[in-house]
């Protein structure tokens, strides 16, 4: 009877460890067929005889992105829109649901808020509004009308508001007997116990914001604003080569190697920095929703 359950609880872990290795390698093999057409040459990737291997290895059409002025401008905009986007969204969840986590009898007017905030969840302006009210501000073609908008999410805030109620009320009626006053528990004490949710938000905006391309199109008038990923969305759709100005070019790079090049090389950032931020990603999930 024994050795039977053990044989089951086995297969059961065999099964689904092979389910998890093959839904991996579905994720993972459209990033090495990408990855493999960039490296490939320009016959090779126009007969379509490139798999998950380079075929005629040639680094041509990452040394033809690198010198694209409009590419290395669009991916300067986007670091400048991660940066400022990941760093405001953090700092504005912070101080919104930290008073928010607090009880009605510490702090009046939370229920009003609290309201406030769940309407802009069940409603919205929608998309001509939003683009007037950017207009209104003098916002176009600025970096901000990408940052702002976004920089207050209601998900993010109700997730380290629960966060913040998971945290012992020990912790901060030992520092309000000790003179503490709220920004010094906020930034000494629930701040530095907080890093799991915050690394998770700071996670989810930076995808994001990476990822983001319509509101690119939308509030830039001039091409020379648009972040990477909008500027990708333009090659795709409609694809320039008209720096390729000698025979030489033509023969080594074309269209379909440049474009999984700049899409790969828009790819990595997001690759190279979630693995930091995956070991706190489950645990800030998990802890910031057990409290409702």
């Amino acid at each position: 009877m024994v050795e039977s359950k053990n044989f089951g609880s086995r297969l059961s872990r065999f099964s689904i460890n092979a389910i998890m290795i093959a839904l991996g390698l579905l994720c993972l093999l459209p990033f090495l067929n990408v990855l493999a057409f960039s490296l490939s040459s320009p016959a090779a990737a126009e007969a379509n005889r490139v798999g998950f291997w380079p075929v005629e290895f040639s680094l041509d059409a990452y040394r033809y992105i690198m010198g694209e002025s409009k590419f290395s401008q669009a991916f300067m905009v986007s670091s400048q829109r991660v940066i400022f986007g990941v760093t405001l969204s953090v700092f504005l969840t912070l101080l919104t649901a930290y008073p928010l986590s607090k009880e009605s009898i510490h702090f009046r007017p939370r229920t009003v808020y609290v309201w406030f905030f769940v309407v802009t969840m069940l409603f919205g302006g929608g998309l001509v509004p939003m683009y007037m009210v950017i207009r209104s501000y003098g916002l176009l073609d600025s970096i901000w009308a990408l940052v702002l908008p976004s920089a207050v999410q209601v998900f993010y805030i109700t997730l380290m508001l629960n966060f913040f109620r998971g945290l012992p009320k020990e912790l901060e009626e030992s520092a309000f007997v000790d003179g503490a006053g709220h920004w010094v528990i906020l930034f000494r004490i629930f701040m530095p116990l907080s890093m799991p949710g915050l690394a998770t938000i700071g996670l989810f905006t930076l995808v994001s914001h990476w990822n983001s391309w319509f509101d690119g199109l939308l509030y830039m008038n001039k091409p020379f604003h648009y972040p990477l990923q909008t500027y990708l969305q333009t090659i795709v759709t409609n694809p320039d080569m008209s720096r390729v100005s000698d025979v030489r070019e033509v023969l080594n790079i074309s269209t379909r190697t440049v474009k999984t090049a700049q899409i790969f090389v828009a790819m990595l950032p997001i690759l190279i920095v979630y693995p930091f931020l995956q070991r706190f990603f489950i645990k800030g999930i998990v802890l910031g929703s057990v409290k409702g």
